[in-house]
Formats: C-alpha cells, sequence, structure tokens
C-alpha cells in the first residue's frame, strides 16, 4: 500500500495543470491568501476521500481472497485501464495535433507583425504576461485577470476543480487496504497527502519568503510547462495505470 500512495502521490504532485493554475492564482492580488485558500480546497479533497473510505471499511482491510478484496482489485484494474487509455487518448491526440517537430509543438503561426493597442496581454506584476512571457495575447492572461477579480473561496474551488480525479480515485482504492490499527498506516495517509501537496506547498512558500523571484521564476516555470504539458500527463496516466493494471492481475490470478 506505501508503495502504492507514493507513486500516486508522485504523479498528482508533477501533475502540470494544478500548478499552471496556482502559479496564476499566487501572481494575481492578494495572492498570498488566495494560495493559501487553493492548498487547503486541494487538501480537503484528500481528506474527504480518506476519511470516507476509512469509514466503509471500518479502518480494517478486506480479508484476502473474500468477495470485497476481489471486488477492490478489479476496481483498480478497472482504474488502472482507464488511466492508461486516457494517457493513450491524449498522446494521439498530441501527435495529430502536433506537425513532427519535438515535444509535439504545433506549427508557428506567421509573423503578423505587432498587436494593435489595446491586444496585447495586460502584464503580471512581474511586468511579464500571465503565461511568463512577454506580454501578448493568449488565455493565461484572461484568467489571470479572472483570478484578480476571484475571492478566497473561488480559489479553494478551483482546487478541488483542478483535481485529477483518475488519480484521486486510485489512491481512495488503495487506501482500502489500510489498517488504521498501526501507526505506520496513519504516517503513510499522511504522508500521501503531503507528497500530493508537496509542489504547491513549495511554491506558495517561495512565494511568502521571496515574492519578487518568485514570481518571476513561477511564471517562467509555467510557461515552461505549457510546453510539457502533455508529455507530463501521458507518462503520469501511463505509468501509474500500467503498475495498477499489472499488479491488479497479478493479485487477482495467484
Amino acid at each position: 500500500m506505501v508503495l502504492d500512495l507514493f507513486l500516486i502521490a508522485l504523479a498528482i504532485t508533477l501533475n502540470p495543470i494544478p500548478m499552471m493554475a496556482f502559479v496564476l492564482v499566487v501572481a494575481s492580488a492578494r495572492g498570498v491568501l488566495k494560495g493559501l485558500a487553493f492548498i487547503l480546497g486541494w487538501l480537503a479533497c484528500f481528506v474527504v476521500v480518506i476519511a470516507v473510505v476509512l469509514a466503509l471499511t471500518g479502518g480494517q482491510p478486506p480479508p484476502p481472497r473474500s468477495p470485497p478484496s476481489t471486488a477492490v482489485l478489479a476496481l483498480k484494474l478497472l482504474i488502472g485501464v482507464g488511466l492508461v487509455l486516457y494517457g493513450v487518448r491524449r498522446h494521439r491526440r498530441r501527435r495529430h495535433a502536433g506537425d513532427g517537430t519535438p515535444g509535439g509543438a504545433t506549427e508557428a503561426a506567421p509573423d503578423r507583425g505587432p498587436d494593435p493597442p489595446g491586444q496585447a496581454d495586460p502584464p503580471g506584476p512581474s511586468g511579464r504576461s500571465a503565461s511568463g512571457s512577454p506580454p501578448r495575447s493568449g488565455s493565461g492572461a484572461s484568467f489571470g485577470s479572472r483570478m484578480d477579480r476571484g475571492s478566497v473561496p473561488a480559489a479553494a474551488g478551483l482546487a478541488m476543480f483542478l483535481q485529477p480525479w483518475g488519480l484521486v480515485a486510485a489512491g481512495a482504492v488503495t487506501v482500502v487496504e489500510a489498517n488504521v490499527s498501526h501507526a505506520s498506516t496513519w504516517l503513510a495517509l499522511f504522508g500521501f497527502c503531503l507528497l500530493s501537496t508537496a509542489s504547491l506547498l513549495a511554491a506558495e512558500l517561495y512565494v511568502v519568503f521571496s515574492p519578487t523571484a518568485a514570481q518571476r521564476r513561477l511564471l517562467a516555470l509555467r510557461a515552461w510547462m505549457e510546453n510539457h504539458e502533455q508529455q507530463a500527463i501521458v507518462v503520469g496516466s501511463l505509468v501509474i495505470g500500467l503498475w495498477l493494471t499489472g499488479k491488479s492481475i497479478y493479485q487477482l490470478t495467484s
């Protein structure tokens, strides 16, 4: 269980989509407070999911080879296959959208000259656009401007919306094996929540202790992640999906 939770938490914390949104959250007005609300909303999802699973199992794993144990393994197999299919689909979509260049980048648009006045993205707090590049038109800046107008509770709601629920479901099925009578189980569950949130916590602390440098470097990180988003999602989905699929089939047939 510990190894499974570690791998799933690692895939969650390295998922680029929540981090890309979080960077814009902390770069907006009252960014530190909104970032804290984002992290609390993010953690709340894990706590609720774990609490529900433990309530259903009574804190004890089902007996081996029992119908509940077999049903859990079948569900884990289904989630694993679903993650694999999702990763393959994202990979095929990236290949079809690209032109064969490294990273699956789409064909660059022809140079149309400078943007007309009023059409460039509003610069962020560091003087750059919300995507981390020089101000230009794009969706990142419009999202950043909405976050400037958004409330602190909205940041928490955004965190819940952006949860990689397929990976969270894999973690929930794994928690079924938890035996809460052992202190090591509680440490494993705490470690799962902490590791799943590690990247967001690191970014939040960076902004708190070094706001100017943090905004500049986090926006640059977001720009880099925009170019590698699909690869990261595909790799994470395939690795966790294949791991869960292979382990479930082995346990079901052994």
